[in-house]
Formats: C-alpha cells, structure tokens, sequence
C-alpha cells in the first residue's frame, strides 16, 4: 500500500473527497439497515408475539451495536491519523490491537447478555409468556456476538485508509447472503431447519461473519494492515488508550438513543404486543431513513483524522461546514419523504391495524427532529 493510498483525503478538493467516502459508506451502511428491514418482514410473517418479541431486542441489540460503532469510532481515528503521517508501522500496531480490543470486549458482553437476558427484559416491560421467544433469538446472537460487532471495527479499519469502496461493497455483499438466508432459516424452506426467531439470528450471524473473514483477508493481504508479530501486553495498551479515549465517549453518545428506546418500549409495552410490534417497524424504518446521516458520520472520522495527522486544519474546518449544511438541508427532505410514505410502507409489515397506527403515528412525528 503506497503512502498516496493511504493517506489520499489530505489533497485535492474537500467537497470531492467528501463525495468520494460518502458514496460507498451509504450504499454499506443502506446494505446493514437491510439485516433489521428484512429480518422484521419476515419475522412479521411469523405473527405479531414474533414481531413483539423482535421489538424488545431492539434497544438491547442496538445499545451493543453502539458499543461497537465506539470502538470503530477510535480504531478509525487514531488509524487515520496513523495514515496522514505516513507511519505503516504503527496502522500495522493500531489495526491489530483493534482487532484484540473487540474480540475481548465482546466476549465479556456476551457472557454478561446470557446471564441477564429473563431480568433485564423484564425490566424492559416484556411480557413473561413473550421471554421464551426473546431467548430464542437472543441466545444465538449473543453466542455470535464477536461476529455482530467485529465488522463494525473492520470496516471502520478501511474507511480510515481510503478504501471506503471496498468496506461498501463487502458489506453489500453480507446484506445480499442475509436476503438468501433468512427465509431458508427462518420458514425452513429447501430443507433447511424450520428455526424462525433464531433463523434470523443464525442467518445475521452467517451473513456477518463471512463479512469479516473477507474484511481480515483484505487488511492481511491486500493492505498488510495486520502484524503476526508478537503483541505484548505494554504495546496493546498503549494502542486501546488511544482507541478508547476516542471509542468510549462516541459509544456514550450513540448508547443515548437506544436506553431511551428502552425506556420508551417499557412505556409502550403496558399498551400490549401490537403497539410494541408497531414500534418496532417503525424504529426500522426510521433507521433505514437514516443511511445517509449515519454514512457521514462514519466517513467524518477519517476525513478528520488524515488531516489532521498531516496538520491540515484548514481542510478540516472546510469539510465540517460542508458536512453541517448538507446534514440540516437533508433532514428536512427526509422528514417529509417520511411523513408522506409512512401509511403505505407500515402496511408492508404487519396486517394488524394497530400496529400499522402505532408505527404511522411514530413517522409522522419523530422525523421533525431530523438534521
């Protein structure tokens, strides 16, 4: 990999460069909304006590989720900084003890979920007739855990040396064998086992994890991102000190939205199963009207941190003001898209009427807040 390769967002227009992370990014990020839309549809399929259940997960699921958008928040960062300064010695050491961070932090949070997944669901207002479906699904994706959260970190990896084409296409790549997958798993179809809600966590699992064996290939390989050299316990510190004072304030921040969705599925819950399966279509979909922020969001942290490894601020303060003006203008086109679409996209999900209200009335109001 040739130093122009690596640290390629230090040069040429900020506007084009922007252009040129974002595109990719949205068409992965738009392909990993695709794991929720689709899983829900045809979870939808089995019943509404399936869609319920599948809608208590979400906040739980989503909270993890943003323990890794942290670690990929840092891993980025301090990687991308690594690449505007031209040290491939140190991406070698950050990608690597990266890769370590997650698989331990993960694994700790696994065995945690296992052992906490009746109490805390309970605390989430769950029913108790609902808690053998919500084990179901749960029990598998926490068993899979290292495979949920790994490419989150991998494909933060990538984008932070450029290669935010590759990181979309792999991940859309995953999103298609999820598609495939799903309904073989879940309705047992070509004489594969009928597992339904666990079908859709074993097709996520499978799906991701062929993601991130192709994504470890690439930064072995292709971008010698990976040293095989022995880690030491002084070296991996140093590297997760810097992941983390990026990783864990970004995870703080993201953890945000989904403990308040806790919260606000412990309130709808006392309105029974088809309010809470109407909240949960709309939480997907409101995540999938989201591509394009959450895009940007990811593609900021290498832009940023490129610079400012080769000490261009100037290009730094550029690329934020592009990146605010462009983000208030396309809430507001998301909002009224939304609003207008809600009714008939609701519908596609769920035949019961309360739900499809429930879900209407949410996209007709939490949009507004957008940008």
């Amino acid at each position: 990999m040739t130093s122009s390769s690596r640290a390629k967002l230090t040069h040429g227009p900020v506007s084009q460069r922007l252009r040129e992370l974002t595109v990719p990014t949205i068409w992965g990020v738009f392909a990993m909304m695709t794991f929720n839309v689709v899983d829900t549809w045809f979870v939808g399929q089995l019943g509404t006590s399936e869609l319920a259940a599948m809608s208590f997960t979400f906040p739980v699921v989503m909270t993890l989720v943003s323990v890794s958008i942290g670690l990929s928040a840092g891993t980025s960062s301090v990687l991308a900084r690594a690449a505007g300064k031209d040290d491939h010695e140190q991406m070698q050491r950050l990608a690597t003890d990266a890769i370590l961070l997650t698989a331990l932090i993960t694994v700790a949070l696994s065995l945690l979920g296992y052992v906490t997944i009746d109490p805390l669901f309970l605390l989430l207002g769950a029913p108790e007739d609902l808690l053998p479906l919500i084990r179901e699904y749960m029990v598998p994706w926490y068993a899979g855990l290292v495979l949920m959260l790994l490419p989150m970190v991998t494909m933060g990896s990538l984008r932070a040396t450029g290669e935010a084409v590759t990181a979309g296409r792999l991940l859309i790549a995953s999103a298609v064998l999820n598609v495939i997958i799903d309904p073989l798993l879940i309705f047992g179809l070509a004489g594969f086992p009928r597992l339904e809600l666990a079908g859709a966590a074993y097709a996520t699992l499978i799906a991701r994890g062929v993601v991130v064996i192709a994504a470890l290939w690439v930064m072995h390989d292709r971008l010698n991102l990976i040293t095989t050299t022995r880690v030491t316990l002084e070296r991996a510190w140093k590297s997760w000190r810097g992941i983390l004072h990026v990783g864990l304030p970004a995870a703080g921040t993201n953890v945000i939205i989904p403990v308040a969705n806790g919260v606000i599925v412990a309130l709808v819950a006392t309105y029974g199963p088809e309010a809470i399966a109407g909240l949960g279509i709309a939480t997907r979909i409101e995540m999938f009207s989201l591509v394009i922020f959450f895009a940007m969001s990811g593609i900021i942290g290498p832009f940023v941190g490129q610079n400012l490894g080769a000490e261009r601020r100037d290009r730094i303060m550029l690329g934020l003001k592009q990146c605010y003006v462009f983000c208030m203008a396309l809430g507001a086109v998301v909002a009224i898209t939304v609003g207008l679409a809600a009714l008939p996209i609701t519908r596609l999900f769920s035949e019961s009427t309360e739900a499809v209200q429930v879900a209407t009335l949410y996209l007709w109001i939490v949009p507004l807040s957008y940008g």
